[in-house]
C-alpha cells in the first residue's frame, strides 16, 4: 500500500467507548469550590457537573456522529503521519479550493455550519460565483488525525504537510483560512506554498506585538482596547497555555483519564473566548455542538497529543515573522486581539473587517459573518 493513498474514513466509535464515558461520567469524583467566586478560580465545579449530566443523560452522540458522517472524509499518510480531513467538494464548476485549519480546542466540528454556505452558496441565499471546495484538514495530534507519535509537529511542519495534502488532492491553486492556531497555520501555509496560495483569509487578527513601544502609536480606541486585553489574558488567562507548552504529558495524564476533566478544560475556554455579551458557552454556541468537540477529544484520546504543539511550537514564540507578500485579510470579532497595523508588519493586508458580534469561535458563532467575510475577500482573487 502506497503511504500516498487516500482512504475514505467514516466515524464509528465503539458502543463500549460510549458506554465507558457514561460510566466515568457517573462516578466523577467532584473537586470542591469556594463560594462567590464565579469564574475567577477557573471554570466552577458546581456548573461543569450540570454539563457532565446533561453529557452522560441527555446529549445524543450517535445523531452527531451522523451529521459528522454526512462530509464526506478521509486519511492519507503525510510525513508519516496519519492525517484525518473533510473533503466537501462544490457542484459549481467554478469553485475555488479552500483549506479550513481549526485550532485549539477546537476541531473539524467547528466548521459544520460554514461547511454548506461554502461549498453550496445558492443553497445559502448567496452567489454561485463564491463557492468553494472545501478540505479541513484534523491538526496532526488532533482529533481523527489520532496522537503524534514523534517530536517536532510544529507549527512549519503542520503547514509543509497541508502543503502536500493540497499538491496530493490535485490543487495548485487554493486559499487558506483559519481561526486561533489555524490563524497562525493559515499564513504559514501562504509562506511555504506562495506560487499556489493565492490568498490567506483568518478570524482573530494577523500577528502578535513584538513589544516595539511604537508599534503602539496611533492605536485606535477600539485597538488599544484589544491590546489591554491582550496584555490581560497574558497576566490572567495563559495559564492553560504555559502549562501546555512545558508539561503537557502531565495535564495529560488527568485529562486522558476523566472526561469531566476534559470537559472543564475545554469549556473554560469557551466561557472566556466566545462573545463576551454572553455569560455563559451555551448562550454563545450550541451546546451540543460544544458537546461533540469535546466528545472528539475524548473518544480520539488526543488530549495530551494536542496540547504537545504548544510544547512543539514554543521555542518560536517571540521570533522575528519572516513577511508574506500573499494577499492577506482578517476578521476581526468580539474579544480577538487583531490591530491591523500589526497585521501589516509581516503580512500583505488588503482586506480587514471588524465585527460587533460573534467571538474567538466565530465558525460556531456567527457562521453567517464569517462566511460572509470570506466570500468577500476571496471574491476578487479567483
Amino acid at each position: 500500500m502506497s503511504t500516498s493513498e487516500i482512504r475514505p474514513f467514516r466515524v464509528d466509535v465503539p458502543q463500549a467507548d460510549l458506554d465507558d464515558l457514561h460510566d466515568r461520567l457517573a462516578r466523577t469524583r467532584w473537586a470542591d469550590e469556594l463560594p462567590g467566586v464565579g469564574w475567577s478560580y477557573g471554570a466552577p465545579a458546581s456548573y461543569v457537573k450540570g454539563l457532565a449530566e446533561y453529557w452522560r443523560t441527555t446529549y445524543d452522540w450517535r445523531a452527531w456522529e451522523a451529521k459528522l458522517n454526512e462530509f464526506p472524509q478521509f486519511t492519507t499518510e503525510i510525513d508519516g503521519q496519519n492525517i484525518h480531513f473533510l473533503h466537501v467538494r462544490s457542484a459549481e464548476p467554478g469553485a475555488m479550493p479552500l483549506l479550513l485549519t481549526h485550532g485549539w480546542p477546537g476541531s473539524i466540528v467547528e466548521f459544520m455550519n460554514i461547511i454548506g454556505p461554502l461549498t453550496d452558496p445558492a443553497a445559502h441565499g448567496g452567489d454561485p460565483a463564491d463557492a468553494f471546495h472545501v478540505v479541513a484538514p484534523s491538526i496532526p495530534g488532533f482529533g481523527f488525525s489520532g496522537p503524534t507519535t514523534e517530536a517536532g509537529w510544529n507549527i512549519p511542519r503542520v503547514a509543509r504537510a497541508w502543503k502536500t495534502l493540497m499538491s496530493r488532492l490535485g490543487y495548485t491553486r487554493y486559499g487558506t483560512q483559519g481561526g486561533d492556531t489555524g490563524s497562525v497555520i493559515s499564513p504559514e501555509v501562504g509562506r511555504i506554498d506562495s506560487s499556489h496560495v493565492i490568498g490567506v483569509h483568518v478570524n482573530g487578527g494577523l500577528g502578535f506585538p513584538s513589544g516595539d513601544p511604537e508599534e503602539f502609536a496611533g492605536l485606535s480606541a477600539a485597538e488599544q482596547e484589544r491590546l489591554g486585553r491582550m496584555q490581560e489574558q497574558m497576566q490572567d488567562g495563559a495559564g492553560y497555555a504555559i502549562i501546555q507548552s512545558t508539561r503537557p504529558q502531565t495535564l495529560g495524564v488527568g485529562l486522558a483519564d476523566s472526561p469531566a476533566g476534559q470537559l472543564a478544560w475545554i469549556v473554560e475556554k469557551f466561557q472566556e473566548w466566545t462573545d463576551p455579551a454572553h455569560d455563559l458557552p451555551e448562550d454563545a454556541v450550541s451546546l451540543d455542538q460544544l458537546l461533540t468537540n469535546v466528545s472528539v477529544y475524548w473518544f480520539t484520546g488526543t488530549a495530551t497529543s494536542s496540547a504537545r504543539l504548544y510544547k512543539e511550537e514554543a521555542a518560536n514564540w517571540g521570533k522575528k515573522t519572516e513577511r508574506s507578500e500573499v494577499p492577506s485579510g482578517a476578521a476581526v470579532f468580539p474579544n480577538d486581539f487583531g490591530i491591523r497595523s500589526i497585521g501589516e508588519r509581516d503580512h500583505n493586508v488588503v482586506h480587514w473587517s471588524e465585527f460587533d458580534r460573534g467571538g474567538h469561535f466565530a465558525a460556531m458563532e456567527a457562521p453567517d459573518l464569517l462566511v460572509g467575510d470570506v466570500r468577500t475577500f476571496f471574491r476578487d482573487l479567483r
